[in-house]
């Protein structure tokens, strides 16, 4: 019987956590997206914790009793917009093509949907604005993100280039440095709209693709490819 009464109050007790976890949850996640509109408006420095609570409709105590600190809800902002960042990024990088027909062709289309999917979506633009904003001067804020973003992102595509790299399709000896060159040329030729805040069209990303993968293919593609697919010279006309 006694065994039976803790049982009854444990579940009790059960039910009653809940709804006051899903209201601290709720709480959290109504503070990071407030904080991350500020944060992106003002950078780190011109944000203030009374801005953010008024605009996440809570007391700049109840901030403080989850972040104790501007500091710390900045690194929880930046953790929070890149895991879904990277979510995005890891589902696009499962499309890479590993078993090409054909590599300019498919190469080209894999860029645009990363492009597209992750470098331009809102996640994409608000890491880049804030790291425009505050990388130099707060460096140290961004460890989590270059650790757990680029750097994470560049090893997961140098994998899948050793893939085509193994079965012949490139020639590549440093994995990890074509996954870079990779990543920089599809930006390339996208860098000034990002710079302004512009969204590239569709044609521009197309283009910026076809651009990347044929620079990327001169370097990496084995050398009877290259030659293949080099266009016949112009023969100058004898007069």
């Amino acid at each position: 019987m006694k065994s039976r009464t803790i049982a009854t109050s444990q579940s009790i007790a059960r039910k009653d956590t809940g709804p006051k976890l899903r209201g601290q949850c709720s709480k959290r996640v109504s503070i990071l997206d407030a904080a991350a509109n500020v944060f992106c408006r003002e950078g780190f420095s011109g944000a203030s914790i009374d801005e953010i609570a008024i605009e996440a409709c809570v007391s700049r105590q109840t901030i403080y009793n989850h972040y104790r600190e501007k500091e710390t809800l900045f690194v929880a902002v930046i953790e929070d917009v890149m895991e879904r960042a990277n979510a995005a990024l890891f589902s696009m990088l499962s499309t890479f093509p590993d078993k090409p027909d054909n590599l300019h062709q498919d190469l080209s289309d894999f860029a645009v949907r990363l492009t597209k999917n992750c470098l331009c979506n809102h996640d994409g633009k608000f890491l880049r604005r804030l790291v425009q904003m505050e990388g130099e001067r707060y460096p140290h804020l961004f460890e989590g993100w270059r650790q757990h973003g680029p750097c994470k992102i560049s090893s997961t595509l140098g994998a899948l280039l050793a893939k085509l790299s193994h079965k012949g399709a490139l020639r590549i000896d440093d994995f990890d440095l074509a996954a870079r060159q990779f990543l920089a040329l599809v930006n390339a030729d996208l860098q000034m709209t990002y710079l302004f805040g512009g969204k590239p069209s569709d044609e521009e990303l197309h283009s910026a693709a076809s651009n990347a993968v044929a620079t990327f293919l001169r370097a990496y593609a084995p050398l009877e490819q290259q030659a293949s697919s080099q266009p016949a010279p112009l023969l100058m006309a004898v007069r």
